[in-house]
């Protein structure tokens, strides 16, 4: 799924009791940016991909904590954000500088 619009974004996944391991939705921004997300209202747990605008992966994080208010930063301005299942990253066997792609 593609969080486009800002409603779609606030929104992301929150309420989501189950997300197949081959589901996930991505957050594409306008410009580049510091990312900040909480898992507030978000009943599973999720791995947060930061994403370069070059599509390399500047950061994960790992098996978040549902309906914590703690912040989930990048670590540096990016351009997508893609959430996923928790534990997917690592079993698929992915990290920072690898390089996702897909159909804009």
């Amino acid at each position: 799924e593609v969080a486009e619009s800002s409603a779609q974004q606030a929104q992301g996944l929150m309420f989501r009791t189950e997300l197949a391991p081959d589901k996930g939705m991505i957050f594409p921004f306008a410009k580049d940016r510091a990312a900040s997300f909480w898992m507030k209202n978000t009943v599973i747990s999720l791995d947060i991909i930061f994403l370069r605008r070059d599509g390399t992966i500047e950061s994960i994080a790992a098996n978040t904590i549902p309906y914590s208010l703690a912040p989930v930063r990048s670590n540096e301005p990016v351009a997508t954000v893609l959430e996923i299942a928790a534990g997917r990253a690592a079993e698929l066997n992915i990290g920072p500088g690898d390089t996702v792609t897909w159909p804009r």
